[in-house]
């Protein structure tokens, strides 16, 4: 067995397909972190807009105890703390490995934010508690907004264009395979897992002929397929006309002269906010004919997807960052009349069984009810439905209900401390509130799930709350303040949803929707 080179007693050092790296001293646990190491090329000048490409050899050693800068953000005035710049494709790993032999599960985490902000430096997704049980973590940014996601026809006389921000994903997993195994990881044993656009990064992953063979099992948190309120992603013509349209607003300059615009101001002139939906309103994944061959809910249908583990599932408050994107809702009329709109009259008598409307306070309840579920939940719930047809890979479903003086909403995002073990402030609730002993126990349980699952592909063990596998029957373990297996509490509102979808495609009508 070979042990880590040791340079001193508190320095470990691994041998990258690149060059020599050297994380911080073992914490506590005997967790080694590193941070900051390059998976790809900066993509600046001629590489903006470009596959990624390898990064240059160093020589020597390389520190890697902070993270690297963070992509730059699309999100208006996005005051996340930390360094950001076009140079940002950097990962982390963190490993409690003593040799490069142990063949350890890895987890694989893409971060969420719309594919418009977010990074790996968010002290929720520290991988440390997580790596203490056993597994190596990776995470790593990726381009966004702009950089990420801009389609353009003259683009496409160089590469197929638009999903740069993909690829770099697909760059980081072909690290994870090549050189993971000096981590102490096993390369023939990794689950690509992430939460909101993150996991809709790992449903059209799936989905992708260009992912097979670099991760081996998936876990979804929170998003599938990058479809919902306004419909499926973006078609091929339809990227191409928001890039090109983009161009024209700066002077119409060619791709030469966009590439080496700043990348400040390139960012500054195309923000967004959550006020709309970035499927729509946003550069974000689209349809090019090469990591996205065709809309990923039809690709599951017809059973083109990565025949793999899947573990997915939602939260029961998902909607309380998205309440600007939801239908009126100031009158049970204003309700009852947009929802008319989007599903038709013929079908308003449907809807109202599911999403009454009898009072301004039901219409109020029941379109912040409508909004999560269009947003996030339905294509989550669709993901297992379409994925256990095929009847060819294990599948388990989840419903995260918790509350607490800590989580006193389970709203989107609020899963994210508790898989990861790590507790941090709620913010996007509001809370400050510390962690009690009950909050610790769900953590150490969502904890041992997630890493039985990465490890076997099922994620019971002793001692847990048996999680039975998903099946016709919709069962899905309930994540609440009691653990246990349940029929989907929202199935009814979900299948009046997936009525509408044709060949697995939502309405391209709603895409028009305010």
């Amino acid at each position: 067995m070979h042990a880590f080179t040791t340079a001193t007693a508190a320095e470990r050092v691994v041998r990258t397909q690149a060059g020599s790296v050297r994380g911080g001293p073992r914490d506590a646990s005997g967790v080694l972190a590193f941070k900051g190491i390059p998976y790809a090329a900066p993509p600046v000048g001629p590489l903006r807009w470009c596959a990624p490409q390898p990064p240059a050899p160093w020589d020597g050693m390389r520190d890697t105890l902070v993270f690297g800068a963070g992509c730059l953000s699309a999100l208006k005035n996005d005051q996340r703390p930390g360094p950001r710049d076009e140079d940002c494709l950097y990962l982390n790993v963190w490993t409690a490995a003593k040799h490069a032999d142990e063949k350890r599960p890895v987890m694989v985490w893409i971060h969420g934010g719309g594919f418009q902000f977010g990074s790996s430096a968010n002290p929720a997704t520290d991988g440390g508690a997580l790596a203490a049980k056993g597994v190596v973590v990776v995470s790593f940014n990726y381009r966004l907004g702009i950089f990420g996601f801009f389609a353009h026809p003259d683009l496409d006389t160089e590469a197929p264009s638009g999903n740069y921000g993909l690829q770099d994903q697909l760059m980081a997993l072909r690290w994870v395979k090549a050189n993971i195994a000096g981590f102490g990881g096993d390369p023939d044993n990794v689950t690509l897992f992430g939460e909101s656009a993150g996991a809709m990064a790992v449903g059209i992953l799936m989905a992708s002929p260009l992912a097979h063979g670099l991760f081996h099992k998936a876990i979804g948190q929170s998003g599938a397929f990058w479809d919902g309120k306004h419909g499926p992603l973006q078609g091929f013509e339809e990227a191409r006309a928001r890039g090109l349209a983009f161009a024209r607003q700066q002077g119409n300059g060619s791709i030469a002269a966009l590439r080496s615009m700043p990348a400040d101001r390139l960012n500054a002139a195309a923000p967004w906010s959550f006020r709309t939906s970035p499927v729509v309103t946003a550069f974000s994944p689209s349809i090019d004919h090469h990591v996205v061959p065709d809309v990923p809910a039809r690709r599951f249908l017809r059973g083109e997807q990565m025949h793999i583990p899947l573990l997915a599932g939602w939260n029961a408050a998902e909607e309380v960052p998205f309440a600007p994107q939801s239908l009126p809702d100031q009158s049970a009329k204003a309700f009852v009349a947009a929802a008319a709109e989007m599903f038709g009259k013929e079908r308003i008598a449907d809807f109202l069984k599911v999403y009454p409307a009898a009072t301004d306070v039901e219409a109020k309840a029941s379109a912040a009810a409508l909004n999560g579920d269009t947003v996030v939940g339905e294509q989550c719930w669709q993901w297992l439905r379409l994925h256990r047809r095929g009847g060819r890979a294990p599948v388990y479903g989840y419903h995260f209900s918790y509350t607490s003086r800590y989580t006193p909403v389970a709203s989107h995002v609020t899963d994210i401390p508790f898989v990861f073990g790590t507790l941090t402030p709620q913010q996007v609730i509001g809370s400050t509130t510390p962690p009690a002993e009950e909050d610790r126990a769900l953590a150490r349980t969502m904890m041992s799930y997630w890493v039985n699952f990465a490890a076997h592909g099922d994620p019971n063990g002793s001692g847990l709350p048996p999680w039975p596998a998903y099946d016709e029957n919709d069962v899905v373990q309930i994540l609440g303040t009691k653990i246990e297996a349940h029929r989907n509490p929202q199935a009814a509102r979900f299948s009046f949803l997936d009525s509408f979808r044709q060949d697995g495609i939502l309405p391209m009508g709603w895409r028009d929707m305010p």
